[in-house]
């Protein structure tokens, strides 16, 4: 992602200089001078008016095949992800479950769930594929950290997926990216990026305070609870 960004704005650039360039050397190679007649006029040019037709197209394809070669490489999947976490995104925070039953180190699922009050953690070991499952409880909403250049939508009913490796520790923000409701500046989140042994540890640890198991959204979050007359009455 970061590759094709960078080389967006350097073709950009490029590009922009050129067509700055000539325009600004048309101005003055071909500018009126005390004395001088209007310089020859020209009403069309086929090869000028058919290189300015292609180029634009070349250059199209050539981002279109570099941005689908980045979206290949950002949606592919390894066969056996090293760990899974599933996310549920709720109204007003994040639950996430990890889902290491079959790791020896652990040996269960384990959840953390966030609330408005409490911003929640989501730990990941570095250098090790995870895989992330998205769902949500009810309504749209986007799993997002800046850092790591990428975001996918979490919508009801339709769980999404994809693989990340992080190959850089430190503490990075996460986001809600989808203008969910009335709270959603509060669906924050903090992401670890950290060694293998902290992170069985941190899991571990949350074991150790009984928040095993798999905590999910609802079966069919597209049909929402609707209030009868005599529940808004009250």
């Amino acid at each position: 992602m970061k590759d094709l960004w960078v080389g967006a704005w350097i073709a950009c650039a490029v590009i922009g200089a050129l067509v700055w360039g000539l325009i600004f050397y048309a101005m003055w190679k071909f500018r009126k001078r005390p004395g001088n007649e209007v310089p020859h006029q020209t009403r069309y040019h086929v090869p000028l008016e058919v290189l300015y037709t292609i180029v634009p197209f070349l250059i199209i394809g050539v981002l279109f095949f570099y941005t689908v070669k980045a979206q290949n490489g950002v949606n592919a999947k390894v066969e056996q992800p090293a760990h899974t976490v599933n996310v549920v995104g709720q109204k007003w925070s994040w639950t996430f479950n990890y889902m290491e039953k079959d790791n020896p180190a652990i040996g269960a699922t384990v959840h953390e769930v966030g609330t408005i009050e409490k911003i929640p953690d989501l730990y990941l070991p570095v250098n090790k594929p995870v895989r992330f499952n998205l769902t949500s409880a009810d309504v749209i909403h986007s799993f997002w950290v800046p850092a790591f250049y990428f975001k996918l939508d979490v919508i009801p009913g339709h769980p999404n997926s994809f693989d990340l490796t992080p190959t850089k520790t430190g503490t990075f923000d996460g986001k809600c990216a989808e203008l969910c409701g009335t709270y959603h500046a509060a669906m924050l989140f903090t992401v670890h990026v950290v060694s293998e042994e902290e992170y069985n540890a941190y899991v571990k640890g949350l074991a150790a305070k009984g928040q095993t198991g798999e905590l999910t959204g609802p079966a069919n979050p597209s049909a929402l609870p609707v209030a009868t007359p005599k529940e808004e009455e009250k």
